[in-house]
């Protein structure tokens, strides 16, 4: 025998769980839907799954109305500009948008709290307005409807 007649042994082996390097099941486990070649989870289906709570008691709560308070200090000094002679200043939704005090595409509820003070006369109406600040605007000439 010569060394060109020589053969090489090929050993054969498992072609199971063929990628990686961590043997026969590369790290997929045994069995079932996640271990089978060409396996697909559509990402809407996984996402509604991710976004399920995994803790006991937890219910779907409806979603509040979003609010938005306020000071009287900070209506007065939004409201100086309008002013004009000892008319009262018509606070309402829509004045509030025009001044800034909310966003212009609020829907929520809106309610003026007490703390501050007020020099001149308004009218608010369609509003919330706490019993303090009630006091202060009539105080101030004013009136709430």
């Amino acid at each position: 025998m010569q060394i060109h007649e020589l053969k090489s042994i090929k050993k054969k082996t498992q072609r199971i769980g063929r990628s990686g390097k961590r043997g026969s099941y590369s790290g997929r486990g045994v069995k079932g839907q996640k271990s089978r070649s060409g396996r697909r989870i559509r990402p809407a289906e996984r996402d509604l799954i991710i976004r399920l709570p995994k803790r006991r008691g937890f219910r779907n709560k409806p979603k509040e109305e979003v609010s938005t308070v306020f000071n009287l200090t900070r209506l007065a000094s939004k409201l100086k500009s309008y002013v004009k002679g000892k008319d009262a200043v018509e606070v309402t939704r829509e004045t509030l948008k025009v001044a800034g005090l909310v966003k212009k595409d609020f829907t929520g509820r809106v309610k003026i709290l007490g703390t501050g003070e007020i020099s001149f006369p308004v009218s608010v109406s369609g509003l919330q307005v706490s019993a303090s600040a009630k006091a202060k605007i009539e105080k101030a000439g004013g009136n709430v409807k």
